[in-house]
């Protein structure tokens, strides 16, 4: 069983919903609903495959396209049962994020790169298309804000090698792995968790200009 795309599909689903969500939330139109979507489940994806030289997945491979046409469908038709979900956004990019990190390390394995470089793959792979998405919808991308994403993408890719250090069964390391990047961006969002900021309270950014 290809687990490495069972994950990968899974992905796509979690980004879809992810991107469509947020452009409900901007009042886009359909068109808008559906290039948000696209660009949000295989931005990621595309910069990992030009990263290692593969070819771009949803180029050679027209069921990505078929997935990402009718989650983003379903989840039109049901968004207002989405919207019962307290949080729904939040989950689904988690839910993205945890998938591929855990596809881009593997990917990266597959290309016999260090495990530093497989973990940064797998971060990017992870994040990127979260980026594209905010920058489109006018939003800071959430990466470069202080609330906890890449770390937790970092975090369970380091928790990957650990598992295979320990000879846990392939299936079972995909498995927790994610699941690690899920629980911390989890944790962060309960405990109230956040990276240090650089900036004093009540200052003046004006003051460096």
């Amino acid at each position: 069983m290809d687990y490495t795309l069972i994950l990968d599909i899974l992905g796509v689903i979690a980004f879809s919903i992810s991107g469509v969500l947020t452009s409900l939330r901007k009042r886009m139109d359909a068109f808008g609903i559906l290039i948000i979507a696209f660009v949000t489940s295989v931005g990621g994806g595309t910069l990992r495959d030009i990263l290692l030289g593969n070819p771009v997945m949803w180029m050679q491979d027209m069921t990505y396209v078929y997935v990402i046409f009718f989650t983003t469908v379903l989840a039109v038709v049901f968004r207002k049962k989405l919207s019962y979900l307290r949080k729904s956004l939040f989950l689904f990019d988690t839910l993205g994020i945890g998938l591929y990190t855990v596809v881009g390390v593997e990917k990266g394995l597959s290309a016999e790169l260090p495990a530093i470089i497989c973990i940064a793959i797998g971060t990017m792979s992870a994040c990127f298309g979260g980026v594209i998405r905010d920058i489109l919808c006018n939003d800071i991308p959430q990466i470069f804000q202080k609330e906890i994403y890449a770390t937790a993408c970092i975090l369970g890719g380091l928790s990957y090698f650990v598992f295979l250090k320990l000879n846990f069964p392939v299936s079972l390391i995909f498995i927790l792995s994610g699941t690690v990047v899920i629980m911390v961006r989890l944790s962060a969002v309960i405990f109230k968790l956040s990276l240090p900021s650089i900036y004093k309270k009540d200052e003046d950014i004006k003051d460096y200009w």
